[in-house]
């Protein structure tokens, strides 16, 4: 059995290279938009259609238009300046949020599946997401708003890296 540190790949942690591409702000602003527009209009329409009740269904729309419209021009450029990620030959870095911040790590020999999604937003801002799945109870490591051919060229080099890496015996 090799002493401390010898025979052993050291592995530091530093904050993942990549950003995401930058046509993931506008997608997060459509999402954003699109969830205030939820209970946003059915309180237009029923303020249109109930004159008593007016006041009392237009003021809560129009405090939900602020805040939905206010949280969707500030935060997806936040989320863009914290979002990063890295794929080296070790493993697959992800690294979100600001204020509590995770660091997701899946080393490639634990690696089970990867797969690349694109919904209908996603299509229409030409972006993908990849998500390596492991065996971790913590869930899926998920790459979001990736151009989708860096999304594809990802996902090819992650199933090549994987299968010529041996699986951890631990």
């Amino acid at each position: 059995m090799p002493a401390a540190g010898e025979g052993t790949a050291e592995i530091r942690l530093r904050p993942p290279r990549n950003t995401l591409n930058e046509r993931v702000v506008a997608w997060w602003r459509v999402q954003w938009l699109l969830m205030t527009a939820v209970p946003v209009v059915p309180l237009v329409v029923l303020g249109a259609l109930i004159e008593p009740a007016r006041f009392w269904l237009l003021l809560p729309a129009a405090v939900l238009t602020a805040a939905g419209g206010g949280a969707a021009v500030l935060l997806p450029l936040w989320w863009f300046r914290t979002h990063r990620w890295e794929v080296t030959e070790d493993a697959v870095y992800v690294r979100t949020g600001f204020f509590r911040q995770e660091w997701r790590i899946a080393p490639m020999s634990r690696i089970q599946t990867v797969d690349t999604v694109r919904g209908p937003l996603e299509q229409l801002f030409r972006l993908a997401t990849v998500t390596v799945t492991t065996a971790s109870s913590k869930g899926a490591v998920r790459i979001e708003g990736l151009d989708h051919e860096i999304a594809a060229e990802l996902a090819e080099r992650l199933t090549r890296i994987t299968r010529d890496t041996p699986g951890d015996a631990t």
